[in-house]
């Protein structure tokens, strides 16, 4: 291929690329007579030479092209889809002769008399009313042609570029390297000229690496054509804003983050943004918006992509997840809201109702997320039901250089890119942050929060496990933080980044390695990959960014009773749930079947423990907790009740131990919340019969995890059958797979679908219309009050009130007033 060519090649695509976005902005503002000249101007140079190239097949199909907008231009065509479409399909048509022309040298045979015929027709359509033109924009300060300062742009072929880049990588090495020697001589005549070298590097460095950077907008310049051809084919009118293409970023990052970008607003179109019709009943625009954002932020880059659509049904995710086998029944229960909505990364999950040709395979967003975390990035999700969906992309600027903290661990030295690290924090007996241990998890309490902890050396296989560790390196992955404990920490430095060898590509841990100034080479450790491999949920950072109004809910407490048993470790119980606190004298401690019994209200009942390893004390007064739910007793024996704190309960770290709902920070510390009801179903004494119930069933409607743990009992100690749902959508399920209660309970304070409206829901449909409805919150003001009477809700009491509660469940059971 002749230079010539190439020449023409590499620009004509360029202006191709600019034709496409402004087509599609032609059609949304057809009296823009700017862009009208802007296009016509690109196909006209197109086409003319093509002439001077001998390229006939080419120069027909742009002279066809040219013909159609020159009478758009001049009034005689109207601007219709049909003409938008085929100018499009024209223009990929020449597209497909340029790749062949690039390929072999030469034009492909055959002709385009198909598509020219196409874009007549298009164009033979009867005349319209004459759209009026904006008056061409004439910039007087605008030099005259052959007046200006010349060429200030030249063409370098990215080989070149690369090959530059490779140079001041190793240059930089060098630096490194002439500054560790001046720092162990400790020569003063060598300092002051180092200094102006590492300055200068520095410049070099930052000039080379500008080269490679590109607007980000070129990453998404193919979207605006893509958004328009999925609303013709969807039937959807689809609106796409972007903001911050100025941003910019490595071309390398550049070209991989094309496709995980097209995806995602495929997804947004398909099954994100809603039909005009189901959107007009919803109160919304009829054109849906989605909108992509990006900004700089420190060494990385942070996009966003968020449409204001229908949102992801947590409920129905989770179902799938489950029908997946994904997640069992019990993990989809403890799931909260953004959990969930996490699945949609799973391989083969899909929140599309039907499978099309756009999407719907449940092939795409795991990919993408693999994609975005082989490049040292994270994803994120948040969705609001009803309101829209965001995603949220953080990618380094570049993979070539990059800042780093150098820390140690089992006498090694390791690299964690500066992106992923939040804080450091010391730890140990004269720091107020100490690590510890819950069912031998690190753990840590951060301003409030539990953060899951991992011996660097012990994930590595060159620690021991809990020995050593002075410093914890809180690191992010996602809007996932956990912490790394570390030997030892040094300074920051810039790396140059090298592939991992291949031996260790299946080592999900490192993202590559690279060389200190001091010769020593290092690993690099991927944040991404270390949470991978561990498995950790952690702590969200997240925050609710979607454009919608934020309600605040008001933080309920529950009466806990702390208490220590078995272990230096608090544990605590909801007082609501605990029937008495007695002693009972050693004596009076027998044993039956290898277990310790005491005769309690003229029936045995069982001595149990927190942890297996507590025996009754042999002499004096052993302290246990007693547990009544109505058909069985047990008591569960205790070292020494601490304290009764009245808290707000939020489940830092769930727990894999049927006998542990999980650990949530109490009164400062970590502490293990069990699940009364696992003790009450290890065979208990059979207690006095409750009062009738008739074994009335009754619906438990609260997102929370732990209060649907907690008040199920509480109402099976009544003589109920509870049955729990985690949220409104959830319990409007039951009513369509034809459950039927005799009661609802329901939150009020709930994600997605509130109490309030899932009050209304239930009153509007005659299968659980005439069904009891009590409404469960610390808000019990008249105006809530109010406001949950006008719903349809029948009752209102505080679920941490245990006696009313149960008083106003057999109420209305019995058809009682409130």
């Amino acid at each position: 291929m002749d230079e010539l060519l190439g020449d023409f090649l590499a620009e004509t695509a360029e202006n191709l690329q600019t034709v496409d976005n402004e087509i599609v902005l032609f059609e949304r503002d057809p009296g823009n007579r700017d862009v009208l000249n802007n296009i016509f101007r690109l196909v006209h140079t197109i086409k003319g030479t093509c002439g001077f190239l001998n390229l006939p097949r080419l120069e027909r199909l742009a002279h066809a092209a040219e013909t159609v907008l020159g009478k758009v231009r001049d009034g005689q065509a109207q601007v219709t889809p049909a003409v938008v479409s085929e100018t499009l399909s024209a223009i990929d048509g020449i597209k497909v002769i340029l790749a062949a022309l690039e390929a072999s040298g030469k034009e492909p045979a055959g002709d385009d008399e198909d598509q020219i015929a196409r874009l007549n027709a298009a164009i033979a359509a009867p005349e319209a009313p004459k759209v009026e033109m904006i008056p061409e924009t004439v910039n007087a300060a605008e030099p005259e042609a052959g007046t200006g300062r010349g060429i200030q742009s030249i063409r370098v072929s990215v080989a070149l570029l690369e090959q530059l880049m490779t140079t001041v990588s190793e240059l930089v090495l060098t630096r490194n390297e002439l500054l560790q020697h001046l720092r162990t001589l400790k020569d003063d005549r060598l300092a002051v000229p180092l200094q102006r070298l590492s300055a200068q590097v520095g410049e070099l460095q930052e000039s080379v690496m500008r080269t490679r950077m590109q607007p980000i907008s070129n990453a998404w310049s193919a979207l605006p054509r893509l958004v328009r051809s999925l609303s013709v084919e969807l039937g959807k009118p689809i609106e796409l804003e972007m903001h911050g293409g100025e941003t910019e970023l490595d071309r390398q990052l550049l070209e991989l983050i094309k496709d995980p970008l097209a995806h995602m607003v495929r997804n947004a179109a398909d099954h994100g943004i809603e039909a005009a019709e189901q959107r007009k009943a919803a109160g919304k625009d009829a054109r849906g918006r989605v909108v992509l954002k990006a900004a700089q932020e420190g060494g990385h880059i942070v996009i966003t992509l968020a449409d204001d659509g229908r949102g992801i049904d947590v409920a129905r995710l989770k179902a799938k997840a489950v029908a997946l086998r994904l997640v069992t029944e019990i993990d989809a229960a403890q799931l909260s809201a953004q959990q969930a909505q996490r699945l949609v990364f799973h391989p083969g999950l899909s929140t599309a109702e039907q499978v099309t040709s756009v999407s719907g395979r449940g092939v795409g967003m795991d990919v993408v997320r693999a994609n975005i975390e082989k490049i040292g990035g994270a994803i994120d999700i948040e969705s609001t039901a009803g309101k829209g969906t965001q995603f949220t992309i953080r990618i380094p600027l570049t993979l070539a250089i990059l800042p780093a903290l150098i820390v140690a661990s089992g006498g090694q030295r390791f690299a964690m890119p500066q992106m992923s690290v939040v804080e450091l924090v010391r730890v140990g007996a004269n720091s107020e942050h100490v690590i510890e241990y819950v069912n031998n998890a690190a753990v840590m309490r951060l301003r409030g929060r539990l953060l899951p902890l991992i011996h660097l050396g012990t994930l590595l296989g060159i620690g021991n496990g809990r020995g050593g560790g002075d410093y914890v390196l809180i690191a992010r992955a996602g809007n996932i933080s956990f912490g790394l404990i570390v030997d030892n920490i040094f300074d920051t430095e810039e790396v140059v980044v090298k592939p991992v060898a291949p031996i260790l590509k299946t080592l999900s841990v490192y993202s590559g390695n690279a060389i200190l100034g001091d010769g020593v080479v290092i690993m690099i450790l991927d944040a991404n990959g270390i949470a991978a491999s561990l498995g950790i949920a952690g702590e969200s950072d997240v925050s609710d960014t979607l454009e919608a109004p934020i309600r605040e809910v008001a933080q309920e407490t529950e009466a806990m009773l702390l208490f220590r048993a078995g272990s230096p470790h608090p544990k605590a119980v909801p007082l609501s749930l605990v029937a008495r606190l007695e002693e009972f004298e050693a004596a009076a401690v027998e044993w039956s079947e290898g277990r310790p019994v005491v005769q309690y209200r003229d029936v045995l009942v069982p001595l149990l423990t927190a942890d297996g390893t507590l025996t009754p004390r042999p002499e004096g007064r052993q302290p246990a907790l007693i547990f009544d739910d109505g058909t069985t007793i047990v008591a569960l024996m205790v070292d020494e009740v601490l304290d009764i704190v009245d808290t707000h309960i939020d489940i830092c770290m769930t727990s894999d131990h049927p006998a542990r709902i999980g650990t949530a920070v109490i009164a400062g510390r970590a502490t293990e919340i069990l699940d009364v009801a696992y003790y009450l179903s290890r065979t208990g004494s059979a207690a006095a019969p409750a009062e009738a119930t008739g074994g009335r069933r009754v619906l438990i409607v609260d997102d929370s995890a732990f209060f649907r743990n907690m008040l199920k009992p509480l109402l099976a100690s009544a003589g109920y059958h509870a049955m729990t749902a985690a949220s409104a959508d959830e319990a409007l399920a039951l009513r369509e797979t034809g459950e039927c209660f005799d009661l609802i309970l329901s939150d009020i304070e709930m994600p997605g679908l509130s109490g309030v409206d899932f009050a209304r829901a239930v009153r509007g449909d005659e299968r659980w219309r005439e069904t009891p409805l009590v409404a469960l919150s610390s808000l019990a003001g008249e105006e809530h009050v109010r406001q949950g009477e006008a719903a349809g809700f029948d009752q209102y009491v505080a679920k941490f009130d245990r006696s009313r509660l149960l008083d106003a469940v057999a109420r209305q059971l019995k058809g009682e007033a409130a």
